[in-house]
């Protein structure tokens, strides 16, 4: 089983409080280049896996998805996300990511934001989606960068000109890694950016776009704190299709 690091109380007080759970899609800066490479969901059949609060389950309603079940470990999370949806063509569900199986042929699109790297076994939940998806359906997803996650201690330090620098050491050394935040011991697994694409190709899906994100100027200009994510980045972004 994942650990359930969302319904520690601690955790879920301070993670509430970021921009992106207050203000939703709009408080991500790294949403409008996931909307970019979502697919038209108009009429379309949506699986939300680490739905969270429910922000993009109800967006995809919004632009025409006639269904989504979104899917979430945490009975925080999935309670917040039912708190916060009134619409009965969207469907919460707690569920494990490491053994959640979906029916065969039942979705358009899966879509996931920065919960894979909590999964053990991202080959057993590929091949699951890829067997869950129809014909020409897609897979959009976002995962914290290897870069950013490999190192033993991910943290900020300095150059010998005093620039901000981040460690990558143990890049090739995949497997556990244990953070703080928020809380100590934050499970997480490192794989690289190979291992992560060739996984979905083997289990049978097609590389469409793949984005390491990094802020726009306007996005600098409006939150000068994102100058930070141009000297490594946070987040890969990853659409394939079936």
């Amino acid at each position: 089983m994942a650990q359930n690091i969302y319904d520690d109380p601690g955790f879920f007080a301070g993670y509430s409080q970021l921009p992106r759970q207050v203000r939703g899609l709009v408080g991500a800066p790294e949403w409008p280049a996931i909307r970019a490479m979502l697919p038209d969901v108009t009429g379309k059949r949506v699986v939300d896996l680490g739905c969270g609060f429910g922000w993009a389950a109800r967006w995809m309603r919004e632009q025409g998805a006639t269904g989504v079940l979104g899917i979430d470990l945490s009975q925080n999370m999935i309670a917040r996300a039912k708190e916060m949806t009134q619409d009965p063509a969207i469907a919460y569900e707690i569920a494990d990511l490491e053994t959640l199986e979906l029916p065969e042929g039942a979705f358009d699109l899966a879509y996931s934001a920065l919960a894979f790297h909590y999964v053990r076994d991202f080959d057993r939940l590929a091949r699951m989606l890829h067997r869950a998806l129809r014909p020409e359906s897609h897979l959009v997803f976002t995962i914290e960068h290897p870069v950013y996650m490999a190192a033993a201690h991910p943290r900020w330090g300095a150059d010998e000109d005093g620039r901000k620098t981040w460690p990558v050491n143990r890049y090739f050394v995949e497997g556990e890694r244990r953070t703080e935040w928020y809380v100590q011991g934050v499970l997480k697994y490192h794989r690289t950016i190979g291992t992560t694409l060739n996984t979905l190709m083997s289990a049978g899906f097609t590389l469409r776009h793949v984005e390491e994100f990094s802020p726009t100027p306007e996005q600098i200009a409006a939150m000068p704190e994102l100058a930070d994510e141009l000297e490594r980045p946070m987040m890969l972004l990853v659409s394939a299709q079936r």
